[in-house]
């Protein structure tokens, strides 16, 4: 019996504009990981950018056995960070679905 892995992947900078130390800048960042993770039952993590105050890289994945269920849920993720970021804007997004 053959089954498909679908992987969505998502890449997002933000820029922390009133962030003025490390403590400050992991403190945002943190609490919105949890967040993300505790909502939608994903993989997150700050995975760039880890010694600047004001930028921070992070990295989502959803795997499922439904590729448009995975983009669906990575859509979700990135409207929430937009509207759930303390004052941090995203700068750059990227995006990438795997099937295995």
């Amino acid at each position: 019996m053959a089954f498909s892995v679908a992987i969505a992947i998502g890449k997002v900078i933000l820029h922390l504009p009133e962030s003025g130390s490390l403590k400050a800048k992991r403190q945002v960042v943190h609490g919105l990981l949890r967040r993300v993770r505790a909502e939608f039952q994903v993989s997150a993590a700050e995975v760039g950018e880890l010694d600047l105050w004001q930028r921070a890289e992070l990295a989502i994945a959803i795997v499922s056995g439904d590729g448009r269920h995975a983009e669906e849920v990575l859509a979700a993720v990135l409207t929430y960070i937009e509207t759930h970021s303390d004052g941090a804007r995203i700068t750059d997004v990227s995006t990438e679905l795997v099937r295995l």
